[in-house]
């Protein structure tokens, strides 16, 4: 299969059908994606080998791989909806979030796709905003928006709203935590309607999936991913906020943050950032001004599904070898390059048995590459 880059071709209706497929079964997702289409080289190809993949990694019970049906079903629905799934490398695909660490290999898209490859500004911050947070959230979308940039937020109650609100009209980008026909809150629905028409929404979650607490950290993932900086207007200590401004960091994004006063814990938050290094922002322009000099620099080489070791290269791992690496793994996440180190087995061997145990749901994947042991309820 010819994995699409960016600006490339795009998949076959058959090849996006088995990606859908292959990325809705049980435990993948975008490391187990990636390196099960580098070991077996294509998504039709993989998904027979799922079961045996997480027998040998401890499975207790059948694994459950997405059916022809459902995954057809799904682009079904998609199609009426409106959308449509684009994939990573794909010309309609985001392009900062090529650059991401594990990007989505698909996203399910609705709206105008220009909007998504414009240069992209997030702005995020608390749900339970003060007035004057969402006059100058709806103020600086605005002015970034007339000076050519795109504004991506969460869909959120207070901020985000205003940061969506502010930007309809030059470009909005709207990332979800549930479907795309599931919108949170319910009294944004009119609103994730009018981006829709004029901006772009976009998820990563299958259609018909209501957003439960555990997938809006992975809408702040894409918040992040979307953006060459991230400014958050208010947040308290403890916020969605806080992690998405983390998040941003990780990735290389510039951070960014309004001050407020000491004596509301809505300001908490950003004032921490700016103690932490995070830019001062007090208008559109120190968000301009720090943005301008990455724009049009050569980007990063494009995410592609190349595995570092070559799988060929060392004999398949022993059970005593999946006994080391297993022992190596504890609940505190541990990068992968410490466990190679460690048990002095050949990256291929390593990583192969992360797979395994991956697929049998007994591991969880970490930022930067880490990984850490789940621990099996009885």
């Amino acid at each position: 299969m010819n994995t699409p880059q960016a600006g490339g071709p795009l998949l076959s209706d058959r090849q996006r059908l088995a990606w859908l497929r292959l990325l809705r079964s049980e435990n993948v997702g975008p490391v187990t994606f990636r390196q099960l289409i580098n070991r077996f080289g294509s998504a039709e190809a993989a998904l027979a080998e799922l079961p045996e993949l997480a027998e040998r990694g401890g499975a207790t019970r059948r694994f459950v791989i997405a059916s022809i049906g459902d995954a057809e079903r799904e682009l079904e629905t998609a199609q009426r909806f409106g959308a449509r799934f684009v994939a990573v490398g794909e010309p309609d695909y985001p392009p900062l979030m090529r650059r991401m660490d594990q990007p989505p290999p698909l996203i399910a898209m609705k709206g105008d796709a220009a909007v998504a490859q414009q240069p992209t500004i997030a702005i995020v911050g608390a749900r339970n905003a003060s007035l004057s947070g969402i006059k100058l959230a709806r103020q600086l979308a605005g002015a970034l928006g007339r000076a050519g940039y795109a504004i991506a937020s969460g869909l959120a109650r207070g901020i985000d709203t205003a940061a969506h609100t502010g930007s309809l009209d030059t470009g909005t980008i709207a990332a979800l935590a549930g479907g795309l026909d599931v919108p949170y809150p319910p009294e944004n629905l009119d609103l994730c309607g009018a981006i829709a028409e004029r901006g772009v929404v976009l998820s990563e979650m299958p259609f018909g999936w209501a957003p439960r607490a555990r997938d809006f950290p992975r809408r702040n993932r894409l918040v992040a991913g979307l953006c060459y900086g991230l400014v958050v207007v208010e947040a308290a200590q403890r916020s969605g906020s806080l992690i998405s401004a983390r998040l941003a960091g990780e990735m290389g994004r510039l951070v960014f943050a309004v001050p407020g006063s000491p004596l509301d814990p809505r300001a908490a938050g950003a004032n921490a950032l700016l103690k932490d290094g995070a830019i001062l922002v007090t208008g559109a322009g120190d968000v301009l001004e720090a943005v301008a000099p990455l724009i049009g620099t050569p980007p990063p080489p494009t995410e592609h599904f190349e595995e570092p070791a070559d799988y060929g290269a060392a004999p398949p791992p022993s059970e005593s070898d999946r006994d080391r690496i297993i022992e190596a793994l504890g609940p505190t996440p541990v990068a992968i390059d410490e466990i190679i180190r460690h048990t002095g087995l050949h990256p291929a061997q390593v990583l192969s048995v992360l797979l395994e145990l991956d697929l049998a749901g007994r591991i969880e994947r970490h930022s930067g590459g880490a990984v850490s042991l789940l621990e099996i309820s009885s």
